[in-house]
């Protein structure tokens, strides 16, 4: 196998080196919300960005097969939560590692809501909610780019990052 002088190998690249190579980058622990007809949907939004900032846009990816899509499909919007540090378990509650699924990962206390009515975290980082203007389709994963209307957060709040399989601290 070759490189470029970048130590980038030139051959086809696996799924599994994919996601190495992805975990090199700090994120944000994010979950992204919406209320559907069947009431608070959410996901661990492995990939949130800004788009542009005039008008205020955001892009969350979503695998084509997860249970929130209806839920944002449905009501056209969505919220992006980043989650302060301590919220280990909420990212555990959206992640799959915990037995409760659905709309009972949403504790009446922790959750409130901003202009579309999207789940909004209690003491998130930061907050985007964002009206649902397009919807693109890539390789089974579904881009979702959405209008902010309306943004909280905790300006003292300090970041969840995950970073190479764990936990900044």
């Amino acid at each position: 196998m070759g490189t470029d002088g970048t130590g980038a190998s030139n051959a086809d690249i696996d799924i599994g080196s994919f996601w190495q190579a992805v975990g090199q980058r700090a994120v944000a622990a994010t979950i992204v919300t919406a209320r559907g007809s069947a009431g608070p949907a959410g996901f661990l939004g492995l990939s949130a960005t800004h788009v542009c900032a005039d008008p205020p846009t955001m892009l969350v990816s979503i695998d084509a097969r997860t249970s929130a899509l209806g839920a944002i499909r449905d009501s056209g919007h969505f919220a992006i939560n980043y989650l302060p540090r301590g919220a280990e378990e909420v990212v555990d509650l959206f992640s799959g590692k915990s037995d409760v699924k659905g709309p009972d990962r949403f504790d009446g206390n922790r959750w409130s809501a901003l202009a579309t009515g999207a789940p909004v975290y209690k003491g998130a980082v930061g907050v985007m909610d964002c009206r649902l203007e397009e919807t693109l389709e890539r390789h089974g994963t579904i881009l979702a780019i959405g209008h902010v209307v309306a943004i909280g957060g905790d300006p003292e709040a300090a970041p969840l990052v995950y970073f190479r399989g764990g936990y900044l601290d």
